[in-house]
């Protein structure tokens, strides 16, 4: 394109060419500047809109910010509904490792009030001087929320390990002869070497002797099964009671048996009475505690305990 300039200023006509290359960049231009006088006055119709008082310019700010405030409390709404169902978790969790607190006590024999798992524990302390204290975001609080759930069920399966270890222990104590089994407190003979009473020569007694009266009931130590409930030449009329753990006790010279082979008998159960039968010199119970089948010092076991 050829545009002629004719003025009486010029000596002669001036011819300009345009270019389709200067067309296209001065449409551009045109386009760009009309684009920024648009987003001029748009932010000073949406900056001082209230001043200007444009009822359209009022109406879609006010859309924009509802349409925010609804989006916002969808947000908080379903972050509450989330910490609503984990807080019901933790506190199921809490009922339970409260019940798991409470019979861990009574595996461990602990007082009842000296842990009161169904009350907070008591704290406090000065606020911090040094350090200055914030409010948690939901973020934060989310956060911290989710740690303290992993934290209880990591502290509830280490509470159910505790508890199985302490009801095993519990139930193996119960299998430990450590009852005393007869009402007496004469010890005639005791673990250890001796002198024979009848050949007069120093010899091992591989349990005690415990004077009674003919007829004095006979208890099981602890727990077990009837192995052996008939009359053994050296022993006489005699019980033994396999007990699991590789412990046996032997209850000699009784003068009736109460029980018989492959009878379960628990702790404390009756299961004789006192006698002279088999080699003895009188009335009395001769009591052995045996471990894998070696004779151990009865008196490490028994305790004074009610039946």
């Amino acid at each position: 394109m050829h545009i002629i300039v004719v003025s009486s200023r010029l000596a002669k006509a001036k011819s300009l060419s345009i270019t389709p290359l200067h067309l296209f960049t001065g449409g551009a231009a045109m386009a760009l500047l009309v684009l920024a006088l648009a987003w001029a006055l748009l932010y000073v119709s949406v900056r001082h809109a209230e001043r200007l008082g444009i009822p359209e310019v009022d109406a879609l700010l006010a859309s924009v910010h509802d349409r925010k405030s609804r989006q916002t409390a969808s947000f908080l709404r379903g972050n509450l509904d989330a910490m609503a169902v984990k807080l019901g978790q933790m506190q199921a969790q809490l009922i339970r490792l409260d019940a798991l607190g409470e019979r861990l006590s009574s595996l461990a024999g602990l007082k009842p009030g000296e842990f009161r798992f169904n009350e907070p524990p008591g704290r406090g302390g000065a606020a911090s001087a040094s350090t200055e204290a914030y409010s948690l975001s939901m973020v934060d609080l989310g956060s911290q929320v989710d740690a303290l759930s992993r934290q209880m069920e990591s502290r509830s399966d280490q509470l159910g390990l505790l508890e199985t270890a302490l009801f095993d222990a519990r139930v193996k104590s119960k299998l430990l002869p450590t009852v005393t089994p007869i009402d007496a407190a004469w010890n005639a003979s005791s673990f250890g070497w001796r002198i024979d009473p009848f050949t007069g020569q120093r010899a091992m007694h591989e349990g005690i002797d415990i004077v009674a009266d003919p007829g004095t009931p006979i208890f099981s130590a602890a727990g077990g099964v009837v192995v052996y409930a008939q009359f053994h030449p050296q022993f006489g009329q005699m019980v033994e009671i396999d007990h699991g753990n590789d412990f046996v006790t032997r209850y000699a010279h009784a003068s009736r048996l109460l029980v018989k082979n492959g009878d379960v008998v628990k702790r404390g159960r009756k299961i004789a009475e006192v006698g002279s039968s088999g080699r003895s010199t009188g009335p009395h119970l001769h009591f052995e505690v045996r471990y894998k089948g070696a004779a151990q010092n009865p008196a490490r076991f028994l305790r004074a305990s009610s039946r």
